[in-house]
């Protein structure tokens, strides 16, 4: 499975969305997960790939495919 579908599915499962709403566009807003879920998926992902995502630079992401961009990245700069 790659990062990608990995990510989606911890999103699905904390926020208990279908697949549909988690679109390449869609904001954590748009999901209308709360700062909890936020965290706990964030927690999620850096347990899963042994990984720590850094808050300031998470700042930017404007969407889920951003922030599956940046999950993808540090995945890869871990190497």
């Amino acid at each position: 499975m790659s990062v990608e579908e990995e990510v989606k599915q911890i999103i699905r499962r904390i926020t208990r969305k279908p697949d549909a709403e988690i679109a390449p566009e869609s904001t954590f807003a748009d999901l209308k997960a709360d700062s909890l879920d936020i965290v706990q998926v964030m927690a999620a992902i850096e347990e899963k790939y042994d990984i720590e995502l850094q808050e300031e630079a998470l700042q930017h992401v404007k969407n889920l495919g951003g922030f599956i961009a940046f999950v993808e990245k540090a995945v890869a700069d871990k190497g």
